[in-house]
């Protein structure tokens, strides 16, 4: 009798469907979700609230993604990305332009933000309306070749002298701490300085990039993956920019519920400005664009051109091969 139970099992663990003698259990079999990593390349703001919003509403989770938002560490992000360091992570179309110059194989999924909203901004008081009022003012940067290069182009628009800049490194100082200490003007993001501003009630005069050249109005920030993941993971990044996408969405239709799953995320950052600066982007995340994310070849072309031509990059670079619209879901 014990032979015959033994060998009525054994035919039972054989049959993969159909089988009367097999457990009657209706739920389906449980799936370990797949584990994916994103690099923010900068500490967590309202560029990356589509993230947090993905992750808190279970957008990544419907698609049996277990998904990690890590800090930067220190690194070139698309360096990390293409050596698997990270699945995805948040960078730039500067960033991403001088890593494929140097053969560094990652691409653009998406633009966070549809137009550059960054800037120079100075004191009301100090009068610098335009960049021909740059003459003669310090400027407070980070010591990159790029500020060199924009300053000059916009100080030739109008016919302005870029020599007479005293160029004063500040590295990662805070804006307004740059001002305190007699910086006369400095780049920032409306987004986030600008409305840091507003709050203060420190009145800016603002000098668009896109505003100013079309040149400049590039993708920042940009989402990026590797070619290889691209090759070998197509399915998966279908599924997180669909996740991502609907995020995004989520801060767009509702910005008051997304700084507040930011804010949950990230607790010590200042409320009043995550708030405002919800309500600023939830206009600019998608602005004129189709759809989330969707970026231009031209933009792409453009600026790659302005960085070869200025000695950015040693080598100019296939721009169609820079970025991908492809995983953007309709």
């Amino acid at each position: 009798m014990r032979r015959l139970l033994a060998l009525s099992l054994a035919i039972c663990l054989l049959l993969t469907a159909g089988s009367g003698c097999a457990p009657k259990n209706n739920e389906p079999p449980k799936t370990e979700p797949q584990r994916v990593s994103v690099l923010l390349d900068w500490f967590p703001n309202t560029n990356h609230t589509g993230l947090y919003a993905a992750q808190a509403q279970g957008y990544y989770a419907a698609e049996g993604l277990d998904v990690t938002i890590v800090q930067p560490s220190g690194g070139s992000n698309p360096q990390l990305v293409a050596t698997d360091q990270a699945d995805f992570a948040v960078s730039y179309q500067e960033e991403v332009t001088t890593a494929r110059s140097q053969d560094i194989p990652v691409v653009a999924l998406a633009a966070v933000i549809q137009h550059n909203t960054s800037g120079f901004a100075s004191p009301a008081a100090k009068n610098i309306k335009s960049p021909k009022d740059f003459e003669g003012k310090s400027y407070g940067g980070w010591g990159s070749p790029a500020e060199t290069a924009v300053l000059k182009a916009l100080m030739a628009q109008y016919d302005a002298d870029f020599n007479t800049i005293q160029m004063v490194n500040i590295g990662d100082a805070d804006f307004f701490a740059s001002m305190e200490r007699g910086i006369d003007f400095a780049w920032i993001y409306q987004a986030w300085t600008g409305i840091e501003a507003q709050l203060k009630n420190m009145p800016l005069h603002f000098v668009s990039l896109k505003d100013e050249n079309k040149v400049f109005d590039y993708y920042t920030p940009v989402l990026i993956t590797s070619e290889n993941n691209i090759a070998q993971n197509p399915e998966l990044i279908s599924k997180f920019m669909r996740a991502t996408a609907k995020g995004y969405q989520y801060s767009i239709d509702d910005p008051d519920q997304a700084a507040a799953i930011l804010l949950k995320a990230v607790p010590e950052l200042n409320q009043e400005l995550v708030a405002a600066s919800q309500k600023y982007l939830a206009a600019e995340y998608q602005a004129d664009a189709p759809r989330w994310g969707e970026m231009k070849p031209e933009v792409w072309k453009d600026y790659a051109d302005f960085m070869f031509n200025n000695q950015l990059i040693d080598k100019n670079i296939d721009t169609q091969k820079a970025f991908t619209n492809q995983f953007l879901p309709e």
